[in-house]
């Protein structure tokens, strides 16, 4: 009898300390990306700066419990001392300098005089590119969907800020951007300017911290031709 009681009483502690564990607070935080082709939810993410990132801790299970929110962003090798701390829930954070960012969460639920603690235990990263900005010679705006807008190379990176402008040879201004994305049609105003030798002046900023300067003659060649494109098409 006595072990059939003993039995009985390990069962029932058991199936209260599963339900306490169960009822503990904690969280699943995520990480959020904004990408060109949407969002994307990740541990790690390496791109170009300037980096647009979402972070939500996403606690449960707290019952009476008050949490305490306390996110550290700090650079490889530097745990301690963290260049951004947040005490809020969530947070949106643009990461615009060159090299990887860690992201650690710690929360602490509390009532009364209980306190449980909950800790991201891999942190998240983000790893923004050293800066690329590479700038063409030639473009041909005839209409052929092929190079018909001046801008920079596809292959840019890490460009977090930027400034662009188009001259003739008498030094007038033709046309002025400032998204890394767009560029110039070869028109000043309405009007299709002539072929010829047009100036570029290119002011930009790397998240790396390099400062880019570029002054340079550019080719506008209505009538050229891709022959590559040309065979390809079948034009």
């Amino acid at each position: 009898m006595n072990r059939y009681f003993l039995t009985i009483f390990v069962i029932f502690l058991l199936s209260v300390m599963t339900m306490h564990a169960q009822d503990n607070p904690t969280a699943t935080p995520k990480m959020v990306i904004e990408t060109a082709q949407g969002s994307e939810e990740d541990q790690t993410y390496s791109g170009s700066a300037p980096i647009v990132a979402h972070f939500t801790s996403n606690p449960t299970s707290m019952g009476p419990y008050t949490p305490h929110f306390e996110w550290h962003v700090y650079m490889s090798g530097k745990q301690d001392s963290p260049y951004l701390i947040r005490y809020d829930q969530d947070f949106n954070y643009t990461f615009d300098k060159s090299g990887t960012s860690y992201v650690s969460l710690t929360i602490s639920f509390v009532n009364g005089t209980d306190t449980i603690v909950y800790q991201l235990e891999d942190p998240f990263s983000v790893t923004a590119s050293e800066s690329v900005l590479n700038v063409p010679n030639t473009f041909s705006p005839n209409g052929d969907g092929q190079n018909d807008i001046f801008k920079v190379k596809n292959d840019y990176k890490s460009i977090i800020e930027f400034h662009g402008y188009i001259f003739n040879r008498w030094g007038k201004k033709l046309f002025e951007w400032n998204d890394i994305t767009q560029g110039w049609d070869g028109k000043s105003g309405n009007s299709e300017v002539s072929d010829g030798v047009y100036f570029c002046r290119i002011d930009a900023k790397g998240a790396d911290g390099k400062i880019y300067k570029i002054r340079k003659a550019i080719n506008l060649l209505r009538n050229y031709i891709d022959e590559r494109s040309s065979t390809t098409t079948g034009k």
